[in-house]
């Protein structure tokens, strides 16, 4: 497999889990209550879930070629950074649920597999 066809399937896949979870508390805020903890600002969540719906239908169409890899390398690397980086300091304060961290953990996968990319891909799919 080379790099394009390997990093347009983690196009596809980073798409699809932040779809998911961007559609999660949109279809049932009870039970992404009941895992995150409760919410004081619920504009903000949905705010937060639509982007990420957004982000991840964008990943999952530009995944068809170079530069659409390029683009959805772009978000996911770019959203990876924001939510993991907003995990990993929110979370130890106690400001948002330690269950975020697990999150953390997810983000630093997608950043690790995202890099990893720029390594079996071509020069000008890199860019």
């Amino acid at each position: 497999m080379n790099g394009v066809v390997g990093a347009a399937r983690l196009a596809r896949l980073h798409g699809a889990f932040n779809v998911v979870g961007g559609l999660w508390p949109l279809l049932h805020l009870r039970s992404f209550e009941a895992v995150l903890g409760p919410k004081v600002d619920r504009w903000l969540v949905y705010t937060v879930a639509g982007l990420m719906v957004a982000i991840g239908t964008a990943q999952l169409a530009s995944a068809t070629d170079a530069a659409g890899v390029r683009q959805a390398r772009r978000l996911g690397v770019g959203t990876a950074l924001t939510l993991g980086g907003v995990d990993a300091v929110y979370a130890p304060r106690g400001r948002i649920s330690r269950v975020y961290l697990v999150d953390a953990v997810a983000e630093v996968g997608w950043l690790l597999a995202w890099v990893s990319t720029l390594f079996k891909t071509r020069p000008e799919v890199t860019r």
